[in-house]
């Protein structure tokens, strides 16, 4: 798994990736911070709850962080069986990794799907006018889908859920603060980086983002999005440029971490 994350890493990198570590950099180092906590929210949650769930020790925040990455580069899920796998592997620590891990991402699905449902009410009626009317029907038809692929597993919940209930609405919680907080950093980090912008459009085009990379039915959900955000706020060289950037990035940190993970295990593994 680690090596197809430095194969899928290197792939993003020398393809587009690097081109947009050349855009305009931003200058403020408050945007460095910004982003650097919208990068470690998710896998500070997940730590959150593993710690709740197991008392994995600190070391475990590493497997957490490769397990982000390998979601971002490799393919879906394929985090959660890396993580499973590190798991399995401290079967005297945790117990029932398998189901753990399973009830964590369905609810980090159905969270998401819910949090995506809420920004639709509130975001919809404001922005409907920006998205263009042939494109409406796939939104509506991406609700149906995300309301549907949630449905099943509230109503067989006691047969696909192995958490106790208390567990389970602790995780959901976790889960929905972790997509808040990102959704907040992002839009202070572009904040930062476009002070003629209002912190509040920025916000809601963090919402809008989130929104199109869940709608299940869309086409071109990158380029739609960043239609929306131009017609949003114009500016459109700056903006496309600031999100090119901050794509190019999260790939840039990800490379760096991986690399620093590879070269501390060999530093520090003991001779067999």
């Amino acid at each position: 798994m680690t090596l197809a994350m430095l194969a899928g890493l290197a792939h993003e990198l020398l393809g587009s990736g690097l081109a947009g570590l050349n855009r305009v950099t931003p200058r403020n180092p408050l945007f460095y911070v910004a982003f650097a906590a919208l990068y470690f929210v998710p896998p500070l949650a997940d730590y959150w709850i593993f710690r709740r769930l197991w008392r994995i020790p600190l070391g475990g925040l590493v497997a957490l962080i490769k397990k982000r990455i390998a979601n971002d580069v490799v393919m879906g899920y394929s985090g959660e069986a890396y993580f499973y796998a590190w798991a399995r592997s401290r079967a005297q620590a945790v117990a029932a990794p398998f189901g753990a891990v399973k009830d964590v991402s369905i609810l980090s699905a159905i969270a998401g799907n819910a949090v995506t449902l809420a920004m639709i009410a509130v975001a919809l009626p404001v922005g409907r006018n920006l998205i263009p009317p042939e494109m409406m029907r796939y939104v509506y038809g991406s609700l149906v889908v995300i309301f549907g692929t949630s449905l099943p597993f509230l109503i067989f919940s006691r047969k696909v859920f192995s958490l106790s209930r208390g567990e389970l609405w602790a995780i959901f919680g976790i889960h929905c603060l972790r997509l808040i907080l990102g959704g907040f950093f992002l839009a202070l980090a572009w904040a930062l980086a476009m002070p003629s912008v209002a912190i509040g459009t920025w916000l809601f085009l963090s919402a809008g983002r989130m929104l199109f990379s869940r709608l299940p039915l869309l086409p071109n959900k990158d380029l739609l999005f960043a239609n929306f955000a131009i017609l949003m706020i114009g500016q459109d060289k700056a903006l496309s440029e600031l999100i090119a950037f901050t794509a190019a990035a999260v790939l840039l940190v990800h490379a760096l971490l991986i690399v620093g993970f590879g070269i501390h295990h060999l530093a520090t593994r003991k001779p067999a």
